[in-house]
């Protein structure tokens, strides 16, 4: 059932990255956008990463072929720009990987807890101790000020976390945690920066008051598969 959860957001958040990149007169092949994220989810379930190798090359042949079928509307950057959005939303696939490592649920909620700390302690630190602007181009509200504060309270809230419910030691879970913290906020700056190419101000209009998918989504999309990685190779 999670990765069928998955799978409708990173559908969702797939048409909403290609609406995005029409807007910046890039027109990827939806099908074969979608037909990819499909593959890599039916790869995810079976954990065979022997097909990861196999469904990229399906891929890339199917938007080669496309470039012949579809001449001259059908661009190089077309088809790039297709195979990025699929790889780039099948990020979110690590969520459901998460889940079958030991103790998967828990690390879930550790990057869960992690990035909603990052995001509420960098936007209170930013608005009372916010000075000096971190990308002020691409995004002036944010500050070093609110990304420190945001690095600081997912560090707090995975120890705390830790404390209760999955003890580990002190000084991987303050890595952890600043890593998930700094992950999240280059994936928010990561859209930030789409958004501002493309002159939208939300990815989408799905979640009333809130955007679309993408603008809920975008901090997970990094932190995802660092925290993945990161329990893989640890010993914590």
């Amino acid at each position: 059932m999670l990765l069928v959860v998955i799978g409708v957001i990173m559908v969702l958040g797939l048409m909403e990255m290609l609406n995005l990149l029409q807007a910046l007169e890039v027109h990827p092949n939806r099908n074969l956008a979608l037909l990819g994220s499909l593959m890599l989810l039916v790869v995810a379930y079976f954990q065979d990463w022997r097909y990861i190798g196999i469904v990229m090359t399906i891929l890339i042949v199917l938007h080669l072929l496309a470039l012949i079928r579809n001449y001259p509307r059908y661009k190089p950057g077309d088809g790039a720009a297709g195979i990025f959005a699929t790889l780039y939303l099948s990020l979110l696939i690590y969520i459901y990987l998460i889940s079958t490592l030991p103790n998967g649920n828990h690390w879930i909620f550790i990057m869960l807890v992690g990035t909603w700390a990052s995001d509420t302690f960098a936007y209170f630190a930013g608005r009372t101790l916010g000075k000096h602007k971190l990308t002020p181009k691409l995004s002036p509200k944010k500050t070093w000020e609110g990304s420190i504060g945001g690095v600081l309270g997912s560090i707090l809230a995975v120890f705390i976390y830790s404390i209760y419910l999955m003890p580990f030691s002190f000084g991987a879970l303050v890595l952890l945690g600043a890593l998930i913290s700094i992950s999240s906020q280059v994936g928010d700056l990561v859209e930030s920066t789409l958004k501002r190419q493309a002159k939208i101000k939300d990815s989408g209009s799905l979640i009333p008051g809130h955007g679309g998918v993408l603008d809920r989504f975008d901090s997970m999309l990094l932190s995802a598969p660092l925290v993945y990685y990161f329990v893989s190779v640890s010993i914590i």
